[in-house]
């Protein structure tokens, strides 16, 4: 199991914060995903043999937010 930190822009309210948590909280091999709008950060716990980092970026660039 691992656990990242990603910088994310682009994030600014509640709607943010159930899009980017939804997307990625129903990838195949992610346990937790907590956005912190005040750090423009996403933590993500995830299984790197299910799912890759990419592409939970991947999945995070596609709901409209800048990932770094």
């Amino acid at each position: 199991m691992e656990k990242v930190t990603i910088n994310v822009q682009g994030m600014s309210c509640g709607h943010c914060v159930k899009s980017v948590e939804g997307s990625v909280g129903k990838l195949n091999g992610v346990f937790e995903v907590k956005v912190h709008l005040e750090n423009g950060t996403v933590d993500v716990e995830f299984d790197s043999n299910k799912v890759t980092l990419e592409t939970i970026k991947e999945t995070i660039d596609d709901q409209g937010y800048d990932v770094n």
